[in-house]
């Protein structure tokens, strides 16, 4: 065969392939379910109900609000940001200083330090049913997370985020108690929504077991009121 027919060929498919669309994309790595950036802020409207053995439950209702520092370089010599949080009863109160928690991403996970204590929140990229143990970076005991709902609508109150992803930390319920703990993200935003339930039932007589009669335990929800840049 003659050479430039040849070389013809092969420029020819050269530039098929180059021109062909991958058949998989890659898939979205989810940085921002997680934006971090001086300025932001956040105000949850929370809903709380406690129980004890000695008293009636009692309910409540606050407003949390969370803003997020100045990056700074933390003891490991990671880059991560103070995440400055208030508290106050309602929307007429003013703000009060409640804790100063931190919150950092490596491109791989998304850790928040909580009261002193690590967490794996998210991991990169975003894959639905994706497990991994929240509590790999703390002394606590594994505590499997699950990635759910990727990419899916979510609605708190009158907002609806479009694209969002659901991480069920612990679902678990037997006859003598319930723990279950939810965190909701959505894109550009961060946390929208998430629930702590953590609840005994009486086990002390066989009559009462079964009947979800709670003994003590709490019941939390957050639900994202509002947020920006100030």
């Amino acid at each position: 065969m003659h050479p430039l027919p040849t070389l013809l060929y092969l420029v020819l498919w050269a530039s098929v392939l180059g021109c062909t669309t991958p058949a998989t994309e890659p898939a979205n790595a989810g940085l921002d379910m997680a934006p971090l950036a001086t300025g932001n802020y956040s105000i949850y409207d929370v809903t709380e109900q406690r129980f004890s053995l000695t008293a009636p439950p009692a309910n409540s209702t606050y407003q949390v609000k969370e803003t997020t520092g100045p990056a700074y370089t933390n003891v490991t010599g990671q880059s991560a940001y103070r995440l400055q949080r208030f508290r106050r009863a309602d929307a007429r109160a003013a703000w009060q200083p409640d804790s100063v928690w931190t919150a950092r991403t490596d491109g791989r996970q998304l850790v928040r330090t909580e009261n002193g204590v690590d967490f794996v929140k998210l991991t990169f990229p975003l894959a639905n049913r994706s497990r991994w143990n929240g509590n790999r970076l703390n002394r606590f005991a594994e505590d499997f997370y699950e990635l759910q709902r990727v990419d899916e609508p979510f609605r708190v109150g009158n907002q609806t985020f479009a694209q969002t992803a659901t991480v069920v930390q612990q679902n678990d319920s037997t006859l003598v108690s319930q723990d279950r703990r939810v965190e909701v993200y959505a894109r550009l935003v961060g946390l929208v929504y998430k629930e702590v339930i953590y609840l005994q039932f009486c086990s002390a007589t066989p009559a009462c077991v079964g009947k979800a009669q709670i003994d003590f335990g709490i019941r939390r929800y957050y639900r994202l009121n509002s947020y920006g840049t100030e």
